[in-house]
């Protein structure tokens, strides 16, 4: 009892940081907030100190932050959320709709996701139902080009070819279900990836399990022992899935800006953007409770679906030793992706020629050039140092955060979902605020919530292998806490983990590349894979070229990425030639697995 007290204080603790935090970010962004206000209402007018001192007494400003702080906490007891300094309307309502609206396009995004997931893991079922799913496994490469198709690219090539080419669904506008769809696949799609290969890494593992070969010799039919292991391996995705919700109803920026949708994303956004403090503190709360709301149901549905075994440690492990997976494929998407920046280099990335302008590929320019003439395979080649090196430097500094905090899931758990509260690019403007804008601050900022779903997957991993048979059965043979985490628990959740790193990778790279468009990192004209596509993007249907270039390679990262992650396997382990005496060593029992479940 005490442990969930302190576990709920911790997280009201984290919660008024994170609004508090928000808060302030007028003034810590060294600028009168006052002034701002003055620009977003009438450009022209001068801020004179008397225009100024008038509005920070309409604003109530003179007090300090501390002071509007207070007094906006002490409207919500009475459920008033204050008004816009914009506009001069009230926030709740509008706060309200932005978030129905939001709530409405996850609701069916999440729906496309699950559609997406079950396609991918489709044949690992029937091939598991029918008893033949082997230790190789092949395939993934389209999944993982799913995976790592930025959410902005897939909403505006669906925009612009099935909303304005073919005319078949609405392209702009939220005016009903019709003008649902198209976004839901642009944000659907790649969490849907993401989330059919974590299910499809979990699924190998549940059919060769003792019920699932039990009721396989009974002669259960086999899509019912294929029913019973999704059910089997949902419950350790779950928490990922609770990090998705949120992702999209508040990271769906740039999808409500493409497609002109009222989500609470763009809302909150554009109040950070404006400085239009009501709004944004308003957002915020309604993101970090939709958060902890989504976090407490998914918690639950794990309890439900795993049952008693999860408390009684009768469960097997999902992670046992296998062949590497992936063959020759990782060799050849890396062959490929050397290639494509070697012969980059040798070429100038910035030389312009106007009379050159969106040029189709051809001997002299094999990717094209783009609106200014520069050759587009000089400017990926490039731009593939900066973007590799930092993405790659970002993945693991989050892999090891992850891992460390999610060893801890009373600690973590709550500061997990107040980080995921936080959209990137609100995360990349609190970290221009307090550190100034400058190279590091996408690093930063991208760094600061890539760790989240790490946390959440290493921690959901743990909880189920602390449940099963061989560590109950090491524990009672006298193994202490530190020979289970270092010799079983490690090195059975690690290659999950790392295999889910790698399959985020191309989405780091090309949220650093994505913040430095905003202005918050590096600015044009470098070569940035991110920027790439940014620029390009207007150009996309007379030049489709521009786009596809960048857009490719970041594709074959993610399928290098998958591909290789299919490697990371548990090492077997060798059999103890002799057992150590449990008095010898406490902490440094052998595993002994009962014979049913090797």
């Amino acid at each position: 009892m005490r442990q969930r007290v302190a576990t709920a204080v911790w997280r009201v603790v984290l919660a008024a940081g994170l609004v508090c935090g928000i808060g302030l970010l007028p003034w810590l962004t060294r600028t009168d907030p006052a002034y701002t206000v003055l620009k977003a209402r009438s450009a022209e007018r001068e801020p004179t100190p008397e225009v100024l001192a008038d509005i920070r007494a309409q604003l109530g400003l003179d007090g300090g932050p501390l002071h509007v702080l207070g007094r906006w906490l002490g409207g919500l007891a009475r459920g008033d959320a204050g008004q816009s300094w914009i506009s001069g309307s009230e926030v709740l309502p509008d706060v309200l709709r932005a978030l129905g609206a939001s709530l409405l396009l996850m609701s069916v995004a999440l729906l496309v996701a699950a559609l997406t997931a079950g396609i991918i893991c489709a044949r690992t079922l029937r091939l598991g139902a029918r008893r033949r799913l082997g230790g190789r496994r092949r395939g993934g490469t389209a999944s993982a080009v799913v995976a790592s198709l930025p959410e902005f690219l897939v909403a505006s090539v669906l925009a612009t070819v099935v909303g304005v080419q073919l005319g078949w669904l609405p392209a702009l506008g939220w005016y009903g279900a019709q003008w649902t769809v198209l976004p839901a696949l642009a944000l659907g799609l790649p969490a849907g990836a993401v989330i059919g290969r974590l299910l499809d890494d979990l699924l190998p593992g549940a059919f060769g399990e003792p019920w699932a070969l039990a009721a396989a010799a009974r002669g259960l039919p086999g899509r019912r022992i294929a029913r019973q292991a999704l059910r089997r391996c949902v419950p350790a995705l779950l928490p990922n899935l609770g990090l998705f919700v949120v992702g999209l109803t508040g990271g769906a920026v740039a999808v409500e800006q493409v497609f002109d949708i009222p989500g609470l994303g763009r809302t909150t956004l554009q109040a950070a953007l404006a400085q239009d403090l009501p709004v944004l503190q308003a957002g915020t709360l309604a993101l970090v409770l939709l958060a902890a709301l989504a976090t407490g149901a998914t918690r639950l549905a794990a309890r439900l679906l795993t049952g008693p075994a999860l408390r009684d440690g009768a469960l097997s492990s999902l992670h046992r030793p296998a062949p590497p997976a992936g063959g020759v494929l990782p060799l050849v998407y890396g062959a490929v992706l050397l290639a494509v920046v070697v012969a980059g280099l040798t070429r100038d990335p910035l030389a312009l020629d106007t009379g050159a302008r969106l040029l189709a590929p051809s001997l002299d320019h094999p990717f094209g050039t783009d609106s200014l003439g520069r050759d587009l395979l000089a400017r990926v080649g490039h731009g593939a140092l900066d973007t590799l090196l930092l993405a790659s430097a970002v993945t693991a500094a989050a892999l090891v955060a992850g891992v460390l905090l999610g060893l801890v899931p009373r600690l973590s758990a709550p500061l997990v979902d107040t980080v995921n509260a936080v959209p990137p690019v609100l995360a990349a403007l609190l970290v221009t605020a307090v550190a100034g804008s400058g190279a590091a601050t996408p690093a930063l900022a991208v760094g600061a919530v890539a760790w989240a779903p790490l946390a959440a997957h290493t921690s959901a991993l743990l909880c189920q292998e602390r449940a099963t048979l061989h560590i109950t059965a090491t524990r009672g043979l006298g193994a202490g806490r530190w020979y289970l985490l270092r010799r079983e628990l490690l090195p059975a959740v690690l290659p999950p983990v790392l295999r889910h790193a790698l399959l985020r990778l191309p989405g780091v790279a090309l949220a650093l590349a994505s913040l430095g468009f905003l202005g918050l990192g590096a600015q044009p004209p470098s070569p940035e894979w991110g920027l790439l596509l940014a620029e390009n993007q207007p150009y996309a249907e007379r030049a489709p070229w521009a786009v596809l270039a960048p857009a490719a390679v970041l594709a074959l990262l993610g399928a290098l990425a998958v591909t290789a992650a299919g490697g990371l396997r548990r090492p077997r382990r060798r059999r103890p030639d002799t057992a150590v005496p449990v008095g010898a060593e406490r902490t440094a029992a052998p595993r002994k697995e009962p014979a049913a479940t090797r």
